[in-house]
């Protein structure tokens, strides 16, 4: 038995360190037990416990959880690429986010990172031009977490949302690798017009709380803005923005924004 753990620790160490997680949940606080259990320890890999909390979270008297458990696990099923960026958000949340202990805790309580994992499915839904459910299930994640991201953008591996209230993201934004946000950030146009218009967000951005991003413009890797901005010209890359509307206020400060989560102008300004 020791064997067989050991051997999942090596090919899955997230799931793995996830279960040990939750085990000890279940040993400190017995009340816990029945939802660690269906959520975690009934599951015999990430992908079937993002299935089932996925399913859960959604499931309404219009759409069972039994239909949205079948369409996650035909998703997760179908496409590798959907459980490995699962496991990068994990990382993601647990290095950027100082409220987060323990891998599991996105799993069961962050709803950045369940959002999130909606969004993917919806996208892989999206991609396969079931265009319907969908909008079914992003209408369904708004309604739940309160973040609405179209399920035709293209958003990267390690993602952290922080707290992930009045997120909005439109149809043709492109989020990049590593990247970043804040509660009530929106990635949306600027009117009405059709086609590509929304922003394009590089790899290890970081986004403040507030701050809007309008139209089909660029916002270079490794950049800061700052909480409140509104951006409406492209961004350099390793720049700090900052005002309404948003401007150069100084350098990023650091080589990866998003991972160190530094918010502080000055330092951005030296």
């Amino acid at each position: 038995m020791e064997r067989v753990r050991a051997n999942v620790a090596s090919l899955d160490p997230v799931w793995s360190r996830i279960r040990n997680e939750a085990e000890q949940v279940v040993q400190d606080d017995p009340l816990m037990a029945s939802l660690v259990h269906a959520g975690i320890l009934h599951n015999a890999s990430l992908e079937g416990a993002l299935s089932y909390r996925i399913a859960q979270k959604l499931a309404s008297p219009e759409m069972s959880e039994l239909i949205l458990r079948e369409i996650a696990d035909e998703a997760y099923a179908s496409d590798r690429e959907l459980g490995l960026a699962a496991r990068g958000d994990i990382l993601a949340v647990f290095d950027r986010d100082p409220a987060c202990h323990r891998y599991l805790q996105p799993l069961l309580f962050f709803k950045g990172f369940q959002a999130l994992q909606c969004y993917r499915i919806a996208h892989w839904l999206w991609q396969r031009r079931r265009n319907d459910m969908a909008y079914f299930i992003q209408m369904r994640t708004s309604e739940v977490f309160g973040v609405d991201i179209h399920p035709g953008a293209r958003i990267g591996k390690g993602i952290m949302i922080d707290h992930a209230h009045s997120i909005v993201i439109g149809e043709t934004a492109v989020v990049g690798d590593n990247v970043s946000m804040l509660h009530s950030v929106t990635l949306g146009g600027t009117g009405k017009e059709d086609g590509d218009r929304h922003p394009k967000i590089g790899n290890g951005v970081l986004i403040g709380a507030g701050a809007a991003i309008l139209g089909n413009i660029r916002v270079g890797g490794c950049s800061r803005i700052a909480a409140g901005s509104v951006v409406l010209q492209d961004v350099p890359p390793c720049k700090t923005v900052a005002g309404v509307p948003a401007k150069i206020v100084g350098e990023a400060g650091c080589a990866e924004p998003s991972k160190s989560m530094d918010q502080l102008l000055s330092d951005g300004g030296k």
